[in-house]
Formats: structure tokens, sequence, C-alpha cells
């Protein structure tokens, strides 16, 4: 058996911010085309593919084991009960099952908690669905995978080939013996170290050097109290380390807050609209796609990226919305934009990513003039992120004593207090592009004809804009809270018409 692995901060704060209003599970919707004249069951046979798979993705056998007393971080340990048929399951929509019924479905099911005592995945086969074809929904927890991890199972699960058949691997080694689950007085030995390298980890390693001497007692209250000559220690250097610390924050936010670039910063304050507010346990979803070679056109045209024009091209639905909705504000919608911090290979699992904020034209009438400002605005938006991804490493790796408990209580308050209704967004909307493969995949048989992406809204933010690419398309998922924008089809239906400006505009329409 696996040793266990704690959850970094990072991958915890997404178990401590769920909310039965805000589950924080990420999805995809899938669509398969089965071959002419098949026969088979394709539930059973991609359950056996997925079972076959398990042995290159350990992290899909694995479920949450909570510290003692959630005075520190939650841990992965293997599931020794685990079930495929737990997590894999068959599904049949009402008639008519078409696309829209399962769209609707999808929203649905988005809504629902994963169930924390099993491995925090869950798969959902539709099949007879029109045309030969088979619907796969996926939901899988934000703490578990972030964007570049899923494109990597992804390539994991599926076959580059039809009928591939079970993987050939050489013998596994023994596995070692699992270390015991810490008892209290070791989790809280091990929380108060985190939350020691916390506030050490990033600023004077050598003004601040205490560490938490290794005891080797057992007993809770023997541990705390050989620890607090430690914290008075502790407590005067870190009180000599205070210079150095305001020195490194002092030159990170200089060059964040250029003189010059107060007016970008004013655009970076978001205004509120009909999309922030706080948002219902229900989601609707929609899905269409475009080409990848016309959006990067598009891009290339404005002489910025893919990632310019696929904001653009929402930036546009975004103001049809607000025009037909109460208004469109003077100042643009910004949109938060992950980045991916993973290495090129790092198939890690654990969450790796930063966000950007970038004003989205908005109330820029003319589409080309839009386009080439969120070129310009998405770079200095990169410079402005610079200085803070060095504090990433810090938040992915720091823990602190009793922040589970405390993470979850203001959590579940912010859900409760509709503050979000009254209080200004951090950002309006959520746009992500995923790269993805750009060969054909297949599963059990099957080739693999679209991958929507399905993610996350949150009070304040209940709309979110993911962008899968797949071959030489774009698959674009749409997920809102359903009490602010229940058709949310119609916003999906409204991209292939922003794209089409968007050429005309540069004199790219054939």
């Amino acid at each position: 058996m696996a040793d266990a692995v704690k959850l970094s901060t990072l991958d915890a704060g997404f178990l401590y911010m769920e909310t039965p209003e805000m589950p924080m599970h990420v999805g995809s919707l899938s669509m398969f085309q089965l071959p002419d004249g098949y026969e088979g069951d394709f539930f059973e046979a991609f359950k056996a593919q997925i079972a076959d798979r398990l042995a290159d993705a350990p992290m899909l056998k694995r479920k949450l084991a909570r510290a003692a007393l959630d005075m520190d971080h939650p841990s992965w340990v293997e599931d020794e009960q685990f079930d495929i048929n737990r997590q894999i399951f068959r599904a049949s929509l009402a008639a008519p099952s078409d696309t829209a019924a399962l769209r609707r479905t999808v929203g649905w099911m988005h809504a629902k908690l994963l169930n924390r005592a099993r491995p925090l995945w869950e798969f959902y086969v539709f099949e007879n669905m029109p045309g030969n074809q088979v619907g796969l929904y996926v939901k899988i927890h934000h703490a578990l995978i972030d964007g570049g991890a899923g494109v990597a199972l992804t390539k994991i699960i599926y076959d580059v080939v039809p009928n591939a058949g079970p993987r050939v691997r050489a013998p596994a080694a023994e596995p070692a013996e699992a270390e015991d689950k810490p008892g209290l007085a070791e989790t809280a030995s091990n929380a108060m170290q985190s939350y020691l390298r916390f506030w050490q980890a990033p600023f004077s390693p050598e003004a601040v050097d205490f560490k938490l001497p290794r005891t080797g007692k057992t007993d809770l209250g023997s541990v705390l109290l050989d620890h607090m000559a430690g914290q008075v220690e502790m407590g005067v250097k870190f009180a000599a380390a205070l210079p150095a610390m305001a020195g490194a924050a002092t030159r990170s936010m200089a060059s964040f807050i250029d003189p010059a670039r107060l007016s970008d910063l004013q655009n970076l304050v978001a205004p509120k609209t009909a999309l922030n507010k706080s948002i219902s346990s229900e989601r609707a979803f929609g899905s269409i796609t475009l080409s990848l070679p016309r959006v990067k056109a598009v891009g290339k045209a404005a002489g910025g990226s893919l990632n310019d024009a696929v904001m653009a091209i929402s930036a546009g639905i975004l103001r049809r919305y607000l025009r037909d909705t109460g208004g469109v504000p003077d100042k643009p919608l910004t949109a938060g934009v992950p980045i991916s911090l993973r290495d090129e290979g790092n198939a890690n699992t654990n969450n790796q990513v930063f966000a950007m904020i970038c004003p989205l034209a908005t109330n820029i009438d003319d589409p080309r003039q839009r386009l080439e400002t969120i070129v310009a605005e998405s770079g200095k938006a990169k410079e402005m992120v610079n200085p803070f991804k060095a504090f990433v490493p810090l938040m992915t790796n720091a823990s602190a004593l009793g922040l589970p408990v405390a993470a979850q209580l203001l959590a579940l308050l912010y859900s409760r207090s509709g503050l979000a209704d009254v209080l200004p967004p951090a950002t309006n909307v959520c746009i992500s592009n995923v790269p993805g493969p750009r060969m054909t995949l297949y599963a059990a048989g099957a080739e693999l004809l679209h991958l929507y992406p399905v993610s996350i809204v949150t009070h304040g933010m209940a709309l979110n804009i993911t962008v899968q690419g797949y071959r030489d398309q774009l698959d674009f998922g749409l997920i809102a809270g359903a009490n602010i924008l229940p058709e949310v089809q119609g916003l999906a239906d409204l991209l292939e018409e922003e794209l089409v400006v968007l050429e005309q505009a540069f004199g790219l329409a054939a």
C-alpha cells in the first residue's frame, strides 16, 4: 500500500471552499462515435478499460483521510475497499435523448457534491444517443487535479488507436509497507512545523532559522510543552527578520504598483453586473465547438495569441448579454485567467496554477479595436503578475495550524451571508484555455469527437467559460449558476457569430 500524501495548501483549499452552493469539482462532457455495426456493450468495455488504466493513474484509487481534529491538511490514502462499480455508472436520458437533454442533465449532475468517503471522481456513460454516439460525463474534485493534469489523465486513460486492448506493463515492484496514520501529537507537531515554514520560506531563511526539535515524544501535552521555549525563541528571531520580510514585500509591490501603471490598475477593478451575485446550488451548462485554426488566425491578425482571441470572442458575447440585460458598464469587465505553472513533462496531479486578471474591453463597441485592446491589456497583465509568481510555491507547500477548520467556517459564512450581492466582484468571469491533444483519441473502440470542459462557478462569479483544445478544434464549455443564467446555451451559440464578426473586422472572412 502506498504511503499517505498530504495535500498542499492550494489543493486543500478547494476542499475548504466547498459548500452545497459551490461544489469544487471540475469535469467534462465527452462525445464518442461508435463504429458502424458496433454490437458490443460500450459501458462494460469502457469500464474494463478504465480498470486497466488504474495502474497508470494511481490517484484514482485514493480517497481523503482527515488529520486528527482537522488540525492539518488531509491526506490522500489508498482506498482499501475501492470498487470501480461505485465510480463508473450507466446513465440514461428521458426522451428525447438528444444533445440538449444531455446538456441539461450534465448541469443537474454537476451541481451534486462528490462523496468524500470514496475517491473523488465519478464517470457517467450515456448510451443510445442519436447518430450512434455515446456521451460521457466526468467529474473530478479540483483538490485532486487541475487542467493540465486533466489533459495528462486523458492521455493515460484513452488510446491513440482503436481497440488497443489492455496495456502490457513490467511486473510491479513489491509495494513498501505503508506508514501508520499520524496520531494527534504527530499531527500537531507537523502542522506547527509547516506553519513556521510558511513564514520562514519566502523571506529570510538566514534570519529565521528556528526549527522544531524532534523530541520523539508521542503525547500531545509533552509535544506542545517542549515547543513553548522554542516558540519564544522563534518570536525573537521572527521580530529580527521583519525588516528583511518588509523589504521583500516592498520590492514585490513596487514592481507591481508602478505609478506609470495606475491607469492599468484601475482597469482591473471589476464593475458590478448581473453575473456577479450569489448563486444557487443549481447549474446550467452550454457547449459549442469552434475551429482552432480560425480562432488562432484572428489572434495572429491582431498581433496576439490564441488566448487573446478566445478572450475577445468571449468578450463579444458578454457585451451582447449585458446590452440586453440592463446595459453595458462604462468600465470594462475583467476576466480571471488561470495560468499553468506546470513544467513540460510534469505528470504530478496536484494543482500548479496561478491567475491573472485581464480587462476584456467590453466598453469598446468596435470588435477590431476591442481585440487589439485585449492584446495590449493581456501583455500588461502578464507583466503585473510576474512578481507574485515567486509566492505560489509558498501557497502550494505551506500549511497552517488549524487552517482546515477556520477556512471551512469562513467559506460557509461567506456562502450564507449574501456578501457577493453587495461587495464588488474580484473579477466578472473566469475564462480558461486548456491546450489538449492534437491526435485522435479512442475509448473502448469508439472515437472521441468532443471534449467539452465543465468547470466551477462561485458566489460573485456566476459564469465560467473554459476552452479545451482537441485535434483542430476548440470545445467551449460554459457553466453558470442556473438562478442567474438558466439559458446559458443561448450564450454559447453566440460564440460562432462573434468569431465571424472578428474575422470580418480583420478581413479574414471567406
